[in-house]
């Protein structure tokens, strides 16, 4: 009877969230030039909030019910075998390459002094865990249009300290996968998909993330779902599946979920290094690790807008093509974004490069943009080592950063997430338009 009653004032909460978002209920019309087109945000209705609700009535505040369910969902969707949640997308990028310092791996293991292999054009924190790491990253140039490593400079880049390849889908843009997989497979090198601005991208009808030994997902507002904070990491590698769970949780050797003991049943049956035998397997360490998991409430609002993602690809694919239909007349002034062949891009946002002998820089036209409320964002760092945190950093460059460079100086983009309509596309399409009839009679 109790429970039955628990059900039903859990029922009675739930009926008045309802209530409440329906008054909440943005009901406010697009006025061009005032309302606010973000690069980004979240996209949600009474369905994550009544989700949020009833993982905070449980009050089990760390992972529970709610992050399995998520752990399970994402897997599935994606065709992998393992996800492990965890509180953001850094932090997914730190568990994987930490993870493979395991010293369980052998030979394979990286060691401080090994290289891998990425590019300058990137968001820090696909950079800052191989630094961390006490690893040495080399930088290759990026492609313009794609934005995507140039993979035929990947192999003659490679040298007897190269371990593996860390890179990102340019704002959701994959880059050559067969090509990466190819020569990791040929040096034997492990491959990992920063996947955060990619969740839904395909290459060649499969999902980004599940072609490496490792991917990572990005949950920030921002991103194609959102926890608020939270990020995850992808595997199908049982054994890196328990070395990303040990790192994630403080190192620990034991693999038992929040508040299960002896799932291996013999808790206190090990011997380990110093130890006495029979020492608490959930207390031995096996790892230098952190904790970074991520809350039950987070993964609530997660399950939930795991279920609209096909719609959320949807919207951002069909954003992308109308600015790009859009824009096709421009081409002599901006380079227009390039999806990499084969590909079936989730769109993270739309790039534009401009081009050298345009009349205009890209300062004029992002002052442009921001002054009539369309927000910008440059290409993340554009070239990282141009950042004082980067400056004297222990890397290698092999062959030059021209195109990196070029980036960084002439290349923005805008947004193209489900929060953003027809009638905003339209206002951005008529504000280039109003600035190149400008420029063009100059």
């Amino acid at each position: 009877m109790a429970l039955n009653k628990e059900k039903q004032i859990r029922q009675a909460i739930f009926e008045k969230i309802r209530e409440l978002l329906l008054q909440r209920e943005d009901n406010s019309t697009f006025i061009p030039g005032q309302t606010r087109i973000a690069t980004g945000g979240r996209v949600y209705n009474e369905k994550e909030v009544i989700s949020l609700v009833d993982a905070s009535l449980d009050f089990w505040l760390t992972a529970g019910r709610y992050a399995s369910q998520f752990e399970k969902d994402l897997a599935d969707f994606l065709g992998s075998r393992y996800c492990l949640l965890t509180n953001s997308g850094s932090s997914a990028n730190l568990l994987a390459i930490s993870s493979l310092t395991s010293e369980k791996l052998g030979k394979k293991r990286l060691l401080p002094g090994d290289e891998i292999l990425t590019v300058a054009c990137a968001f820090p924190t696909t950079i800052n865990p191989i630094i961390q790491n006490n690893l040495v990253p080399v930088f290759i140039d990026v492609e313009m249009g794609t934005y995507n490593i140039m993979t035929d400079r990947i192999e003659n880049a490679v040298s007897n300290k190269t371990k593996a390849i860390f890179l990102a889908h340019t704002l959701g843009n994959p880059f050559d996968i067969d090509k990466v997989i190819e020569l990791a497979e040929k040096y034997n090198l492990w491959v990992i998909e920063d996947n955060c601005d990619s969740l839904g991208s395909k290459y060649k009808g499969k999902y980004t993330g599940t072609f490496g030994h490792i991917s990572t997902y990005s949950f920030y507002p921002a991103h194609h779902i959102t926890m608020g904070e939270g990020g995850a990491v992808i595997t199908s590698d049982f054994e890196l599946k328990k070395l990303l769970l040990s790192f994630r949780d403080w190192g620990r050797d034991c693999w038992c979920e929040p508040g299960s003991d002896n799932t291996c049943g013999k808790r206190f049956g090990y011997l380990f290094g110093g130890l006495p035998y029979g020492y608490d397997h959930k207390y031995i360490y096996s790892h230098i690790g952190y904790n970074l998991k991520a809350t039950d409430m987070q993964a609530a609002i997660g399950v939930e807008q795991l279920k609209k993602l096909l719609d959320f690809i949807k919207s951002r694919r069909e954003n992308f093509k109308r600015l790009y239909e859009g824009m096709t007349k421009y081409s002599d002034y901006f380079i227009l974004p390039q999806e990499t062949p084969g590909a079936e891009a989730s769109w993270f946002g739309f790039i534009l490069t401009v081009r050298k002998d345009a009349p205009f820089d890209k300062n004029e036209i992002v002052i442009y943009l921001e002054k009539h409320n369309i927000a910008t964002r440059p290409l993340f760092a554009g070239n990282i080592l141009r950042h004082p945190a980067y400056t004297n950093i222990n890397c290698r460059i092999y062959g030059d950063l021209d195109n990196t460079d070029y980036v960084l100086n002439n290349t923005f983009w805008i947004g193209v997430s489900p929060a953003i309509n027809t009638e905003m596309i339209d206002y951005v399409l008529k504000t280039f338009d109003n600035f190149m009839a400008v420029k063009k009679t100059k």
